[in-house]
């Protein structure tokens, strides 16, 4: 494996038809603040994150995740992984260079072999954040995101060599093989996951809260502003995280969680754990079940956007 260049996850781009409904549920009910906004376009940070925002939300005619973004450590180390990158014949949207987006920076884009638009930046501006208080039902951070894939085994393996993601545990079902890779850049352990699904398309993503007790209020505030629930409350067994998953207005699947696992990467071996024991899927036992119809929910809808042109 290469050496691992990135660092961590900082924001994930959604493009909706609404807008206005989109940045309301973002800023009025999840607990984003709104840091820039200019005609159909909005930037929405986490209280507790020093990243400049954590969501961006693009007004369009058809929905998409527009794009994944992750750090680096240094410029020198987004040259290397462009260079990387076009050695290893990925498909560049843009080269390297200076950021016009809130906090600048030096990056560039790239698809996935998916088709997703990813970024890779550093030297971004760090945002002036805080400490969220006990008792305060904001993220404090983005934590991180799943992607649905048709070809499980290939899209990590892609990740694997590309950009030195690590393999932290599987989740798999005696009837259908393996169904969810978690992914990781750091100790947590995942940053990323790949989920199997019938089309490549947003699975979820997912916020951290300072405690159970702030998560447990927000799922509560979610549920009383009369928002989908599709799961929860519960504990994974991977990961060793809370979960409880709602959607968004547009049918994006979104997750408060706390408490994910750090691991020891010297010593941490990959578990292949089954999904049809309910222990596994949740440790409490106080989510609704998992079944078929609460998987489908976060297959999403098929993302047409891969292989035109590039997000804004």
């Amino acid at each position: 494996m290469p050496a691992r260049l990135l660092t961590h996850l900082r924001h994930v781009d959604l493009a909706v038809p609404d807008h206005a409904k989109q940045l309301a549920f973002y800023t009025g009910t999840w607990g984003l603040t709104k840091v820039v906004e200019d005609s159909g376009l909005s930037f929405l940070a986490a209280e507790g994150s020093p990243e400049q925002y954590v969501v961006r939300l693009r007004e369009a005619a058809e929905k998409r995740l527009d794009l994944v973004s992750y750090g680096a450590a240094s410029a020198a180390d987004v040259d290397t992984l462009a260079e990387r990158l076009l050695a290893g014949g990925v498909r560049l949207i843009t080269r390297p260079d200076t950021l016009d987006t809130p906090g600048g920076g030096y990056g560039f884009r790239f698809f996935d072999v998916d088709g997703r638009a990813i970024e890779v930046c550093a030297d971004v501006a760090v945002r002036r954040h805080r400490t969220v208080e006990e008792r305060e039902a904001v993220p404090v951070r983005l934590s991180h995101v799943v992607l649905n894939s048709p070809d499980l085994d290939r899209t990590r393996a892609w990740y694997e060599r590309h950009l030195g993601f690590a393999l932290s545990d599987t989740l798999a079902s005696p009837h259908l093989g393996e169904v969810m890779h978690f992914m990781r850049i750091s100790s947590q352990h995942h940053s990323m996951a790949i989920a199997r699904g019938p089309h490549t398309a947003l699975h979820h993503v997912s916020f951290e809260m300072r405690g159970i007790d702030e998560y447990m209020r927000a799922s509560g505030r979610v549920l009383r502003a009369g928002h989908r629930k599709v799961w929860g409350p519960g504990r994974h067994l991977a990961g060793d995280n809370t979960f409880t998953y709602f959607l968004d207005p547009h049918g994006n699947t979104v997750e408060y969680t706390t408490e994910l696992e750090c691991l020891d990467e010297d010593t941490w071996h990959p578990h292949v754990y089954d999904c049809s024991r309910p222990e596994v899927t949740d440790q409490w036992g106080t989510a609704n079940a998992m079944n078929e119809l609460v998987a489908k929910e976060s297959f999403n809808d098929p993302d047409r956007g891969v292989f035109i042109a590039p997000p804004v």
